[in-house]
């Protein structure tokens, strides 16, 4: 955690951690700090962690905390929607307001929706922060813990992975104004800057190279710079055994900050390189 930030969770959820291994679902006062805790990252009044305005990423790690925490506190219950039936320790989530949520999505308890969201049938963890305006497509899934910015839309089968350990470990975060293509994957705390455009089927992990296809620079690893064109792509490497391709994340254009997104356009440049739209 930031030594700048204070977090809006009780202190007392780092105490319990101290004495976590110790922890039963039998001990209502924990519970119910506990279930206070997660109730605030679920009502959005606090969250995992955020971009804050040097453009670091903030984690708190005492928001962690409470939800490993809940997975302790928390006994075994049974639920049922229809005629499905569910057996777990976190039930699903019930605050929607201004959210749309067709059949077949679920969310859990502790992920937090803004207003103007969309979820079609996929799935959001706890811990999630989806932003005003996001569309969460068929088949996505947004991870434990990952953060949403708005009017990001995450395409069909879109997967962002979860990152709840350890506590002060940074998730994934897409920034806002953010377009995800269909099946790519968003993995260990990897990040996707404001505006970036990200080709179908791309995958983007904490050490994978961003390489800027112009210059053949290397931007960075584990992150998308803002208001670019991103696709996956290979990277020639010597071994003792031959020459072989890795992966890496490959730039192919630069947008003009605040443009919004012409899918045509955008259809244009990655048709021109070969990719799937």
């Amino acid at each position: 955690m930031s030594h700048s930030y204070s977090s809006p969770l009780p202190a007392e959820i780092d105490r319990l951690w101290e004495r976590r291994a110790e922890l039963t679902p039998g001990e209502a006062e924990a519970r119910a700090v506990v279930v206070g805790a997660v109730d605030l990252l679920d009502s959005g009044r606090a969250r995992v962690a955020f971009v804050d305005d040097t453009g670091e990423v903030v984690v708190d790690e005492r928001a962690k905390r409470a939800i490993l925490l809940s997975f302790k506190i928390l006994g075994m219950a049974r639920s049922q929607v229809g005629d499905f039936q569910h057996h777990d320790r976190i039930p699903l989530k019930t605050r929607f307001d201004g959210v749309r949520v067709v059949p077949g999505a679920i969310a859990r308890w502790g992920s937090h929706l803004a207003p103007g969201v969309v979820l079609m049938p996929s799935f959001t963890n706890i811990g999630a922060y989806v932003g005003e305006g996001t569309m969460v497509d068929t088949w996505a899934t947004v991870g434990s813990c990952a953060q949403v910015g708005q009017n990001v839309h995450l395409s069909g089968g879109v997967g962002l992975g979860g990152v709840l350990e350890p506590p002060n470990a940074v998730p994934v975060v897409i920034e806002d104004d953010a377009l995800i293509g269909s099946r790519a994957m968003i993995v260990e705390g990897a990040r996707v800057g404001r505006g970036a455009v990200v080709g179908a089927g791309t995958i983007l992990s904490a050490s994978m190279p961003v390489i800027d296809v112009q210059t053949g620079e290397e931007l960075g690893r584990g992150r998308i710079p803002d208001w670019c064109v991103a696709v996956g792509g290979t990277r020639q490497k010597e071994f003792a055994g031959g020459t072989f391709g890795l992966p890496a994340v490959l730039v192919l254009k630069r947008l003009e900050p605040g443009q919004r997104h012409d899918k045509a356009a955008l259809n244009e440049v990655l048709r021109e390189h070969g990719v799937n739209a």
